[in-house]
């Protein structure tokens, strides 16, 4: 098993996938906080947090459906890269 994710770059592939959910919720938090698109509108009622609170557990949740999106992506790219490779090489 360790052969198959090591052919495949799955651990790079979750080191890439994970610095870009990070990069994604923290830019998207910092818009929010520092309000770089206007001021929001606080209309909304937060209970028992504050609103930046839940903003920043939703940050988290974006770092990490982004984080495992994007190395699902690479890893199935991998692996139809292989195929086509290995494809290639077997003779029929």
């Amino acid at each position: 098993m360790l052969v198959l994710l090591e052919s495949l770059s799955f651990y790079r592939n979750v080191r890439v996938g994970a610095a870009a959910g990070a990069l994604l919720a923290v830019l998207l938090y910092l818009v929010r906080t520092f309000e770089l698109l206007g001021p929001v509108i606080d209309t909304r009622d937060y209970p028992l947090f504050g609103p930046d609170v839940w903003f920043l557990l939703l940050a988290f949740v974006l770092a990490a459906t982004s984080a495992l999106s994007v190395a699902v992506v690479l890893t199935i790219a991998a692996a139809v890269r292989g195929a086509r490779e290995g494809g290639a090489e077997r003779p029929e």
